[in-house]
């Protein structure tokens, strides 16, 4: 029920922005990534672990920041959209996978999201490799 009012509510606001579906789809992307990552990655995707890379006691590790200080900009588009599908239980995380929870405009809204998260210097890097 949540998610279908979430979605009304991003149907409904899109039409506030006169078609302009950058702002709409930055909208989506940040609901969606509050909705489904903040709670794990961060609400400003900065994570919440300072030592990310280390196992925690289960064996695993935590969630990475998606800010732009973590691994996330140097895995290409097709490889983030992987792990949104299948989660990362095979990478050692513990990341469900979200491939029928989310649907191909929610998941590259979300993508777009964490992009507009990184730093100017970390997008260029980003481009340079993988656009």
């Amino acid at each position: 029920m949540k998610y279908i009012a979430i979605l009304i509510s991003a149907l409904m606001l899109s039409g506030c922005f006169d078609g302009d579906s950058s702002q709409s789809k930055q909208y989506l992307g940040k609901l969606t990534f509050k909705k489904n990552c903040a709670q794990c990655h961060g609400v400003q995707g900065e994570g919440l672990n300072k030592d990310w890379k280390k196992r925690q006691a289960n064996g695993m590790f935590p969630p990475p920041p998606l800010n732009g200080t973590a691994h996330t900009w140097h895995h290409s588009p097709e490889s983030l959209m992987n792990t949104i599908d299948n989660g990362g239980v095979k990478l050692g995380g513990w990341m469900p996978a979200f491939k029928d929870q989310l649907n191909t405009t929610e998941k590259q809204a979300v993508l777009d999201y964490i992009y507009d998260l990184w730093p100017e210097e970390i997008q260029q890097k980003y481009n340079s490799r993988f656009k």
